[in-house]
């Protein structure tokens, strides 16, 4: 199977889109074929992709997609140019759904598409409502993106999102019918840890750790991590809190916090310390309002349960792999969930258990690779391809 990889940046490059994009790559060539990157150039408007790039990131993140939609039909000739210069069996898009606008097949070939979100879902989520947005963006270009996206998405022949709250939302939003929309978890951004030998044990008399990552201290929930901490320590419980990806500000910082700023992977000796904040807490506490979340697919991975909250599409089973709690949850309803697996120790092994078991089952990339592998045979034995027709 020949696949023909579409994204604004290329996924040779680790660290955009918290790296998922560089996953959903190695998986398709471990797992489905022959992957081949398309070029990244807009054509004829190069000199705009260019001078965007030139720009401060906030306003190159924002600027960048919107000017590809409002060129797509000049940049889409140069990728429709591209796939006439070698026979694919598919075109698949990852995260950048500006880059399938406008794109018109050569001939027949399997069309896909994965992001953990799409604009006008995320939008109109409370996880977008959470950050707000100006009345230009809501009169004016919300709408036009909205109608952008209902043509791209309709046109697809496989929708892949990684969970069943995004899936439920694109499917009611762009009209996606059951055969084009399909849910397939995404995995961790690590490499798969040993499963530890034996579950960590959770102990009143011992000290319990508790962890927060991510790049924003108050996205990511760490004012609630920090306030369950002092909770629990305020109860007899010698709580601590290890933050990892961030710097928490003076007023939550105290001797039983400790803070890894930021941690490369790549670099053994900064990678034992991810590991080890990993192996040695008890909790990931992490309140936070995001569509997926990679954080906590890699602490299944690590067997370690997740305390989050019921928002979006964040991938943490209850009774599974944590505990999802209702939005506006505080921390002393966090502190609970600990305190009650306290007076349980046997209940919180057997969590341990099964969020690693869910990791191995599907929370890993070679899962959603073998996945997408049958579901790319089966629509291509069917033969039910047809060109995309070029229009927004």
């Amino acid at each position: 199977m020949k696949i023909a990889y579409l994204c604004d940046i290329s996924p040779e490059h680790t660290q955009p889109y918290s790296g998922g994009n560089a996953r959903i790559y190695r998986a398709l060539q471990d797992h489905v074929g022959e992957v081949d990157i398309l070029p990244q150039s807009w054509g004829a408007a190069e000199p705009v992709r260019r001078a965007i790039y030139a720009l401060p990131d906030g306003i190159n993140l924002r600027l960048r997609w919107r000017l590809h939609l409002l060129l797509s039909q000049i940049i889409s000739r140069s990728v429709t140019q591209a796939l006439a210069a070698t026979k694919y069996d598919v075109v698949f898009g990852a995260y950048s759904f500006q880059s399938m606008a406008r794109l018109k097949t050569p001939y027949p070939m399997l069309k896909a598409f994965t992001a953990d979100a799409s604009f006008t879902v995320y939008k109109q989520s409370e996880i977008g409502a959470s950050f707000g947005s100006s009345w230009l963006s809501r009169r004016l270009l919300d709408p036009l993106t909205f109608r952008a996206e209902r043509a791209i998405y309709q046109n697809l022949d496989l929708a892949l999102w990684p969970s069943d709250w995004l899936k439920g939302e694109a499917d009611a939003l762009y009209n996606l019918s059951e055969s084009q929309s399909v849910v397939v978890p995404w995995g961790a951004n690590i490499d798969t840890p040993k499963a530890e030998a034996t579950p960590l044990a959770l102990s009143k008399d011992a000290q319990v750790n508790l962890l927060v990552v991510g790049r924003d201290w108050l996205a990511k929930g760490g004012p609630v991590a920090f306030e369950t901490m002092n909770i629990l320590r305020e109860a007899g419980v010698d709580a601590r809190l290890t933050v990892v990806g961030t710097q928490p500000p003076d007023v939550h910082i105290n001797p039983y916090v400790k803070v890894h700023r930021a941690l490369n992977k790549a670099v053994p000796r900064e990678r034992a310390l991810f590991e080890a904040a990993f192996r040695s807490a008890h909790f990931l506490v992490q309140p936070s309002f995001e569509s997926w979340g990679f954080a906590f697919c890699e602490a299944a991975a690590y067997s370690l349960p997740s305390l989050c909250l019921s928002v979006g599409g964040v991938p943490v089973q209850d009774g599974i792999t944590g505990h999802d709690l209702p939005q506006g949850s505080s921390a002393t309803e966090f502190a609970k969930i600990i305190q009650g697996y306290l007076k349980n120790p046997a209940s919180y092994a057997a969590l341990r258990l099964s969020s690693r078991a869910e990791f191995e089952a599907s929370l890993n990339w070679d899962a959603w690779g073998r996945r997408v592998h049958d579901l790319f045979e089966e629509r291509l034995a069917s033969g039910m391809l047809s060109e995309m027709p070029s229009r927004t």
